[in-house]
């Protein structure tokens, strides 16, 4: 296990890099098939002690606020990590592990590389505006830095609220810390 700090090269204002990817819900999701005000995307797997820290949170997120749609995109190497295969996505996904509003898989890893995701989770907040999604914060979702540490303030419920009240995000972007991607090929 590397523990990594996130790095993108995505500033706030920018666009979200389109994508279309299966889900565990047997769709093909993109930046369109999401209605919210508020799109949060966190690159994650299943394997990573960091991301699975994080399940619970991303889940409440999920639940509470209706105009935030919650996507987990992994894109780990499923042959050298059987634990992020998509059959495992969607036996977390089915056991409700992973309650996000969708699960997709970033077989590849085109996906991860154009939003500059290093590690899992690597969380990038975006507003609509119009037809497009454009990055208000990238960083941590709390202040739990290590898997069993337990968080005091949760800055993605802050940039969330701030988002969806049209206000800009007041939280600073500080790095995620988690596992390094497992890009495919190696």
């Amino acid at each position: 296990m590397v523990a990594m700090e996130s790095d993108s090269e995505l500033d706030r204002g920018d666009a979200a890099p389109a994508f279309d990817l299966p889900g565990t819900d047997g769709e093909t999701h993109s930046l369109a098939s999401f209605e919210a005000d508020a799109l949060l995307v966190v690159f994650t797997c299943n394997h990573c002690p960091y991301a699975k820290a994080k399940f619970d949170l991303l889940n409440d997120l999920a639940a509470e606020y209706d105009d935030l749609a919650v996507v987990g995109i992994n894109p780990n190497d499923a042959d050298e990590y059987p634990d992020d295969s998509f059959e495992t996505m969607r036996e977390r996904v089915d056991d409700g592990t992973i309650a996000y509003d969708a699960y997709l898989r970033d077989e590849t890893g085109a996906v991860a590389d154009a939003y500059g995701a290093v590690c899992t989770p690597d969380p990038f907040l975006f507003g609509r505006e119009g037809d497009e999604f454009l990055l208000r914060y990238h960083g941590r979702l709390d202040d739990a830095l290590n898997p069993d540490d337990e968080p005091t303030e949760f800055y993605v419920r802050d940039a969330v609220d701030a988002v969806l009240a049209g206000e800009s995000v007041a939280v600073p972007d500080r790095p995620s810390r988690g596992c390094s991607i497992k890009w495919p090929g190696e």
